[in-house]
């Protein structure tokens, strides 16, 4: 950064305790700029980006190979100071420069950061000068997909299975599964209920675990990374037994969010509930599970309206000025400005500069 230029920063202010946005949500914030000594600007914009990209690298022999992609939803662009209008001489000191935005009001996946992978909602802002680098400043916000789940996200699921032991075990063992349903809220528990049967001549445990998989794609190639979130147990079950057995598992509150509505990314959950048999493969029922994010305020966890999640997602399984102070909500962002004089004018967002 120039020696004219001690600071340029951009930051937004919360609308909410988890500081998280939705498409159409409005977002305000500022541009801080500390000047040394007075100063020409050419321009100062603000950019509101939101984009996914992937990408990874395989070997084949000594080749080795790039698998890229980027999927962009929006790019909106204001400038707050243009060039060619007006005297653009800006003094010594600090300046805040607000700004508002309208979130596109579009089908917009959740924020995401994998090894593989990210989707991303930024504010960039940019100060241009004659015969300079230009100065950046950038802070990302955190989009949430709150879309109303479809309604098959509320049947129930069952599955069952049988197995013959073999070498060490004799007799067979089986179980009937059944859940509440497909769709859950963070932080919410899955009721599951297993009728067992245990007709073999070892004891047998039933055994929970809920696992993620994360799927990447570019160049028709797909990147996958799984890993497990939880495991719990059961109480043993004796040989030549039945018991029916209720178990809890509670989706961990931090647990992000399924995306299903990214084509190069995807966020998916299994529950995998098996029996522990010693000497033998243990048989085990995989139920899709479709994680929602977490209810704020009194809302009803069966919204059915709008259906945004579904069985898809699993086949086959203007130029500075002066104002008065303004009084704006804590900033959010790698600063929170004390401002001294504010520039500007609050924009409103209505021309979108769509990079698709």
């Amino acid at each position: 950064m120039s020696s004219n230029v001690k600071s340029f920063l951009v930051g937004f202010n919360p609308i909410n305790e988890s500081n998280t946005f939705t498409s159409g949500d409005m977002i305000t914030g500022q541009t801080t700029l500390e000047l040394s000594q007075e100063c020409k600007i050419d321009s100062l914009c603000i950019k509101l980006k939101g984009k996914a990209e992937v990408q990874w690298t395989e070997s084949y022999g000594k080749t080795v190979v790039t698998y890229h992609k980027k999927e962009k939803y929006f790019s909106v662009k204001h400038f707050i100071i243009q060039e060619g209008q007006g005297n653009n001489t800006i003094g010594q000191g600090f300046h805040v420069y607000p700004f508002s935005f309208q979130i596109p009001t579009q089908e917009l996946p959740s924020s995401f950061h994998g090894k593989f992978g990210k989707i991303l909602y930024t504010l960039e802002a940019n100060l241009s000068r004659s015969m300079r680098i230009d100065s950046k400043a950038k802070a990302e916000f955190t989009l949430i997909h709150k879309g109303n789940p479809d309604p098959m996200l509320m049947i129930s699921q069952q599955g069952n299975t049988d197995k013959k032991m073999k070498l060490f075990n004799s007799g067979t063992v089986g179980m009937d599964v059944n859940i509440e349903r497909m769709g859950f809220h963070q932080g919410e528990g899955i009721k599951v209920v297993a009728s067992i049967q245990n007709r073999s001549s070892r004891e047998i445990r039933p055994k929970y675990c809920l696992y993620r998989k994360y799927s990447y794609f570019a160049k028709g190639k797909r990147k996958v990374d799984t890993k497990d979130i939880l495991k719990e147990q059961g109480e043993a079950i004796p040989p030549s037994a039945g018991l029916t057995v209720t178990k809890i598992i509670t989706v961990p509150p931090t647990t992000p969010a399924s995306i299903l509505n990214c084509s190069i990314i995807k966020v998916e959950y299994r529950l995998r509930v098996y029996l522990d048999v010693k000497y033998a493969s243990d048989p085990e029922i995989k139920f899709p599970i479709v994680i929602l994010p977490a209810l704020e305020g009194p809302q009803e966890v069966h919204s059915l309206a709008n259906p945004a999640y579904g069985f898809d997602a699993f086949p086959n399984s203007s130029m500075p000025g002066r104002t008065s102070l303004l009084q704006n909500p804590t900033a959010s962002g790698p600063f929170a400005p004390s401002p001294i004089s504010v520039s500007g004018m609050y924009l409103s967002s209505t021309d979108f500069d769509r990079k698709l």
